[in-house]
């Protein structure tokens, strides 16, 4: 019985791991953007891992949407082997300042080509943008996304996530920005919170080192008649 229950709970936990491992498969099969450098204010590499999700069909064409509502002043391509890249300039609904530049027109769009096979199937690839300046006083930016295979098939990742929401089925890929945080010197109360626990640790060692010594004091000093002829 015992050999039957292992070898149960050895294929109920295999099962588990396939599922979880499936389910972080599916989760990360997205088109997303991430930034190693991305500050308020500052010049940033943007990062878009483009992964094909087709067992049969490779990724030939990557559209990358720029916001306009927040437009870049400068934006750079990265060149790639096998890959041509192309930027589309517009008008802007309206001027806006970036810094000490007001742009009535900006790259709204980036495009990737594939002059060769492409991102084989089951594989992924990265293209990377340099851009600038990133805005202050936003949380985070959407780069809606284009992606095209090799059979004809177009996908397009421009759902936006709405908070409280499930993750929608093709999600905008969205990068988030941390605010640039001040450091505060500690008050003196503060100090002597975080160095309380540690002066109570030494207070007690002490103390007890203290006991320990009276008590080898007290037992060193015995009656003069206690002691047998």
């Amino acid at each position: 019985m015992s050999k039957k229950f292992a070898l149960r709970a050895v294929a109920i936990a295999a099962a588990s791991t396939l599922v979880l491992a499936g389910a972080a498969t599916s989760a990360s099969a997205h088109v997303t953007v991430s930034s190693p450098d991305a500050k308020p204010g500052g010049y940033a590499k943007l990062v878009f891992r483009v992964p094909t999700e087709s067992d049969t069909a490779a990724t030939t064409k990557l559209v990358v949407s720029l916001p306009k509502d927040h437009p870049f002043a400068s934006v750079g391509a990265q060149v790639k082997p096998g890959w041509t890249a192309v930027k589309t300039t517009e008008q802007l609904p309206a001027p806006v300042k970036v810094g000490d530049v007001t742009l009535t027109k900006a790259i709204t769009t980036v495009t990737w080509t594939a002059t060769a096979g492409g991102v084989p199937a089951g594989n992924f690839d990265e293209f990377s943008l340099s851009v600038g300046r990133i805005p202050d006083g936003v949380d985070a930016l959407s780069f809606p996304a284009v992606q095209s295979y090799s059979d004809g098939e177009v996908v397009k990742w421009d759902q936006l996530a709405k908070e409280g929401a499930e993750e929608p089925e093709h999600p905008a890929p969205t990068l988030k920005l941390a605010a640039a945080i001040t450091p505060v010197a500690a008050t003196t109360s503060e100090t002597e919170d975080s160095s309380d626990p540690l002066a109570r640790i030494l207070g007690g060692a002490g103390l007890l080192l203290g006991l320990i010594g009276l008590g080898l004091g007290l037992r060193s000093r015995k009656p003069a008649g206690s002691e047998k002829a």
